[in-house]
């Protein structure tokens, strides 16, 4: 695809989150964009809820995109609750089919200003320990963000994860 070509996409993705980050902030899950998991995959959004537990959601917005995701179970060991964030457009009919686990994931559908949890994610509760592992991951990369953010030149100092 040409760059050009993409550009629709990724600020249709970046609604998508837009929309997730609002409607989990109203309902005090505070999440963070492109978290870098320890199996070497990158959450689309992972965030807090105000019980401790870990969501992670994966971003949507073109059907040979979610089709064509064969990683995505790999996130299922890194969170309590896991999600899709499709785009309103997005055909979700695939995500009821066995191999999207709908018993599993819940589903969110987003743009640019709100969005809405059409199935809800049940609670998959991590082992205690990598629950403190995983947070304690996602602290230490949201401060370092925010501290790089005021001072770019700090970002030479240590990595992110």
């Amino acid at each position: 695809m040409a760059e050009a070509d993409s550009l629709p996409l990724l600020r249709t993705a970046s609604d998508v989150s837009r929309g997730i980050c609002r409607l989990f902030a109203r309902n005090g899950i505070w999440c963070m964009p492109e978290m870098p998991l320890r199996c070497g995959r990158r959450a689309d959004l992972m965030g807090i809820d105000a019980k401790g537990h870990v969501i992670i959601v994966e971003i949507k917005v073109s059907r040979a995109d979610l089709l064509g995701d064969g990683k995505w179970p790999d996130y299922l060991d890194y969170c309590d609750r896991f999600y899709w964030g499709l785009s309103p457009a997005l055909d979700r009919a695939p995500l009821e089919t066995a191999a999207f686990l709908p018993e599993r994931c819940g589903v969110i559908v987003a743009d640019g200003y709100d969005a809405e949890i059409l199935r809800p994610a049940p609670l998959h509760q991590l082992a205690a320990a990598r629950r403190k592992v995983e947070t304690e991951r996602l602290a230490r990369a949201s401060l370092r963000r925010l501290v790089t953010l005021g001072d770019p030149h700090t970002a030479q100092w240590g990595s992110e994860v």
